[in-house]
């Protein structure tokens, strides 16, 4: 895998399945919210890329020029998951609407969601998402 200039953090996804650790790059700024994770061959199974919009407003994703099939997960302020979309296809120019304000998208393999058992409503716990009530 390519060096990132991302810094990594570690994670917990909460679903009903249980606590799943996961480790975390960020993309924070415009530049690293543009590359995400273009030109990956791969991921490790428990690692993920987590965008920061710095507020709460409809985003789009797109696949471009990425290698690999994500998953991801659009999350409110608090990282409660807003919206799930399984399978993004590999390179393509389709866009992926968050379907209503989102303060961030972490992106996992394809078939990661599936595998931790992730639906509407579960939550992101992560140092960069202020803890809130639920």
């Amino acid at each position: 895998m390519p060096a990132s200039s991302a810094s990594e953090t570690g994670g917990t996804l909460e679903t009903a399945s249980g606590k799943h650790a996961i480790v975390v790059e960020l993309a924070e700024t415009p530049p690293e919210r543009e590359k995400g994770l273009m030109f990956r061959r791969s991921m490790a199974p428990d690692h993920g890329m987590l965008f920061d919009f710095d507020e709460s407003r409809p985003v789009t994703m797109w696949m471009k020029n990425t290698l690999i099939p994500l998953d991801m997960l659009f999350m409110d302020e608090q990282g409660v998951v807003t919206q799930v979309k399984r399978m993004a296809k590999p390179e393509s120019l389709d866009l992926i609407p968050s379907g209503g304000p989102v303060r961030y998208v972490l992106e996992l393999n394809g078939g990661a969601a599936e595998r931790f058992g992730v639906h509407q409503g579960d939550r992101l716990r992560h140092p960069l998402i202020p803890p809130g009530r639920r």
